[in-house]
């Protein structure tokens, strides 16, 4: 499979990955969600609530448990599309995973997905907001 391209966007020679794993970063938080693009379906799973090396020994027990073809990161933006401190944390953390877990890594625009997951009465946020990015992948890309 060849490597997205730095926007996170495959390129039209790209293989959509079917088996997905979805962050919401949060700096205390992050929200994980699991989908397959054949199905354009996902679904919360857990929201990791260690920081540092203790947030990738979660993480990498998901890929173990899910097996992703790859991963997908919600990327903030301010309502005008204007990049903010977040918005580096999240492509930092996108690099982050790439390098230890040597899988593709896609970028989506995460506006507004915790205030949806909060209006459709999520119980966990985090995780929620992950899947509506998944699902925000798979209308991007189908």
């Amino acid at each position: 499979m060849s490597a997205p391209p730095s926007s996170g966007k495959p390129s039209a020679s790209t293989v959509i990955p079917q088996s997905l794993l979805a962050f919401d970063f949060g700096l205390r938080r992050t929200g994980v969600a699991v989908g397959n693009a054949y199905l354009k379906s996902a679904q919360p799973v857990a929201t990791i609530h260690q920081t540092g090396d203790a947030r990738f020994d979660a993480i990498a027990k998901l890929i173990k448990e899910w097996q992703p073809d790859a991963l997908v990161i919600g990327v903030p933006f301010h309502p005008d599309g204007a990049e903010h401190e977040m918005t580096a944390h999240a492509r930092r953390f996108g690099r982050q995973l790439k390098g230890r877990f040597h899988l593709p890594v896609f970028e989506v625009d995460e506006r507004y997905t915790s205030a949806e997951a909060q209006s459709a009465g999520a119980r966990d946020l985090d995780a929620a907001a992950a899947a509506l990015i998944l699902e925000q992948f798979f209308r991007e890309h189908s």
